[in-house]
C-alpha cells in the first residue's frame, strides 16, 4: 500500500464514522475508494465492515444522553439485529454479490420514502388517540414524536411483532452489505415507534453496531480480510464517529430528516450507477 492510498482510506473512513452517526451509508464512501484502489469486491465489503466497528461504537457512545433510560428497549431490539447480521454473513459467504445488490437500491429508496412520510404518519397517529383520550373522557393530549424529551420509561407502547420482523430483515442486509442500513433502520423505527427522531438516531447508531460487530468478527474468522486497511478504518472511523455524534445532536428534527432523505437519494443513485 503506498502512503497516498493510506491517507485516502483515512480521509474515507473519517468520512464515513460521521455519516454514519448521523444517518448512516458510509459504506458508500469507503467501499468505492477500496475497489477504486484495486481490491477485490468482497474483500473490499469484509474489511469495511470490520473496520467500521469502531466508528459505529463511538457514534452510539456519542448518543448516550438519548439512550438514558432505553437500556431494556434498545436491547430487545439489538437481538433482532444480532440474529439478522448472522444470516447476512451467510448469504455474503455463500450466495453471488449480485443476486443480493438487485433489490438494495428499492430497500433504501423505500426507506427514505418512509422518513420522509414518517411526519405524516405520527401527525395522523398522533390525533388517532387524541380522538381515543376525548372519546374516553381523558382529555390527555400526548406529545409529538419530534418534540418529545422524557425517556420512555416502563409505560412506553410496546414494540410490535411487525418492527422485530423488520430490524431483523435489515440486520441481514447490513451482515451482507452494510451500506444505507442506518437510513432503513431510522424509516422503518420513525414509523412505527412514537419516538422523538434523535432518539430513533441514536437507537439506529446501537442497532448498527450491533450488526457491525457481529458481522466484522465472523468475516475477520472466516473471509478474506485486508488488516492494513482494517487499521486505517478502525483509527479515523473513531474520529469520525465523535465528529458525527457531535453534528448530529445539535441537528433539529427537520434538519436531520431532510439530510437523511438527500443522503437516501444519492446513496441510491450511488448504487443504481
Amino acid at each position: 500500500m503506498m502512503w497516498w492510498e493510506g491517507l485516502l482510506i483515512g480521509i474515507a473512513g473519517v468520512w464515513a464514522g460521521a455519516i454514519n452517526t448521523v444517518v448512516g451509508s458510509g459504506t458508500l464512501v469507503t467501499f468505492p475508494v477500496l475497489v477504486a484502489l484495486g481490491y477485490p469486491p468482497v474483500t473490499a465489503t469484509t474489511s469495511n465492515a470490520v473496520g467500521l466497528i469502531t466508528g459505529t461504537i463511538t457514534g452510539a457512545y456519542g448518543y448516550r444522553r438519548e439512550l438514558a433510560g432505553q437500556g431494556r428497549r434498545v436491547a430487545r431490539l439489538a437481538v433482532a439485529s444480532f440474529f439478522g447480521a448472522i444470516g447476512g454473513t451467510a448469504l455474503l459467504l455463500s450466495l453471488p454479490k449480485d443476486a443480493f445488490e438487485v433489490i438494495v437500491p428499492v430497500l433504501v429508496g423505500m426507506s427514505v420514502l418512509l422518513v420522509a412520510l414518517q411526519p405524516l404518519a405520527t401527525k395522523r397517529l398522533r390525533n388517532r388517540k387524541a380522538a381515543k383520550a376525548e372519546a374516553a373522557g381523558t382529555g390527555t393530549e400526548p406529545t409529538t414524536a419530534d418534540t418529545a424529551t422524557t425517556p420512555a420509561g416502563p409505560g412506553a407502547a410496546p414494540f410490535t411483532p411487525l418492527l422485530y420482523v423488520l430490524i431483523f430483515l435489515i440486520g441481514v442486509y447490513g451482515g451482507y452489505f452494510t451500506a444505507a442500513q442506518g437510513i432503513m433502520l431510522v424509516g422503518v423505527m420513525g414509523l412505527l415507534l412514537a419516538d422523538p427522531l434523535q432518539r430513533i438516531n441514536a437507537f439506529k447508531n446501537v442497532l448498527s453496531a450491533v450488526v457491525n460487530l457481529v458481522a466484522g468478527i465472523i468475516y475477520a474468522v472466516v473471509a478474506p480480510v485486508d488488516w492494513a486497511v482494517i487499521a486505517i478504518l478502525a483509527v479515523s472511523s473513531i474520529l469520525g464517529g465523535f465528529l458525527g455524534a457531535r453534528i448530529g445532536r445539535r441537528l433539529s428534527p427537520t434538519v436531520l430528516r431532510a439530510t437523511v432523505i438527500v443522503i437516501g437519494v444519492a446513496a441510491v443513485v450511488r448504487l443504481l450507477v
